[in-house]
């Protein structure tokens, strides 16, 4: 919470700095276009669902749109909650279980799933890092392409270490580092869950072609997320070329990813985009209004998936509420 509130005044600095009637000029030029701007994030939320779906065993898959609703709940409690950007994904493998998919192969599936997530971004802002710097030889481009290229290989050998550590029994690993500091007797019920997720996160490695679809369609999602850049830009009525949106996007989401302890990357975000908007003589306000534009999305689309999952687990718990208390003495 903290990290959120110094975000929370960077946010504002950043604002009073770049005109603040001038960054409200631009929002209220945006106005209505709002709307269609927060439904095309639909588009690349539809890949990212088709996405996880692929890393599903085929018997336990779930259909397009359970997957979509999932998807949704993950990225709302990732992006309002300070969950640290796992807490959504720790959400979406208890609504797969739910929906019939083993509890061992709904975790594997998200632990995967990060996996994707992290090894596609990691491709997209190469590709958003090699545009520009076949756009612009300038030095300020030369120097963030130079530290983004820092970022990108910290960013590899965090996701190859991970990667390592699920194949070596990740979960187990969890339990055994716990039992260090907690009664064993409390943690034998996991052990046994534990062996199961792990055995699953290598059988859903395994299966090649369905991890390979996953990658391809998570690619193309984030590929997609340029989109909201440049429809934003081009009801502003300073449209930005595809290139540049997508290298805009390509690098922000970089920022955003190493942001990932501050709450929706709040305050990091909008001063990301204000910096690499400069390198296509994009004015502060402008930039500011593209980043205050996701925020309006996040939450138009947000405070709704949160409101979705609080009425599913408190079914949920009336559910078992009642099963417990058994049929009433007559």
């Amino acid at each position: 919470m903290v990290a959120a509130f110094f975000g929370f005044l960077l946010v504002v600095f950043l604002i009073i700095k770049s005109g603040a009637a001038e960054v409200a000029s631009a929002m209220l030029v945006l106005g209505w276009w709002l709307a269609p701007i927060t439904l095309y994030h639909l588009v690349p939320l539809s890949f990212d669902a088709l996405s996880w779906r692929q890393l599903l065993p085929p018997s336990s898959r779930l259909s397009f749109l359970d997957a979509l609703w999932i998807r949704w709940i993950r990225e709302s409690i990732n992006s309002l909650l300070p969950v640290a950007g796992v807490g959504g994904d720790i959400a979406g493998a208890r609504l797969a279980n739910k929906r019939g998919v083993a509890g061992a192969q709904a975790a594997a599936s998200m632990v995967v799933d990060i996996t994707v997530g992290a090894g596609t971004q990691l491709i997209f802002v190469l590709a958003g890092v090699a545009l520009l710097a076949t756009r612009s030889n300038a030095d300020a481009a030369t120097a963030v392409a130079r530290v983004a290229l820092i970022g990108v290989a910290v960013f590899a050998a965090s996701i190859a270490a991970f990667v390592l550590v699920q194949h070596n029994s990740m979960f187990g690993l969890f339990v055994r580092l716990a039992g260090r500091v907690a009664p064993e007797k409390w943690l034998s019920v996991f052990a046994g869950h534990a062996s199961a997720i792990d055995g699953a996160v290598i059988d859903t490695y395994r299966r090649r072609f369905a991890f390979f679809r996953a990658a391809v369609l998570r690619l193309l999602g984030w590929a997609a997320g340029a989109g909201e850049t440049w429809l934003v830009m081009y009801f502003l009525g300073r449209p930005l070329s595809v290139t540049d949106a997508f290298i805009l996007e390509s690098l922000s989401s970089g920022v955003r990813a190493a942001a990932f302890m501050v709450p929706g990357a709040l305050g990091v975000l909008e001063g990301g985009i204000v910096v690499f908007g400069a390198l296509f003589g994009l004015p502060a306000d402008m930039a500011l209004a593209i980043s205050l534009s996701k925020r309006v999305r996040e939450l138009a689309l947000g405070l709704p998936g949160l409101v979705a999952w609080q009425w599913v687990e408190g079914q949920n718990l009336l559910r078992r509420s009642k099963d417990e208390a058994g049929p009433a003495s007559p």
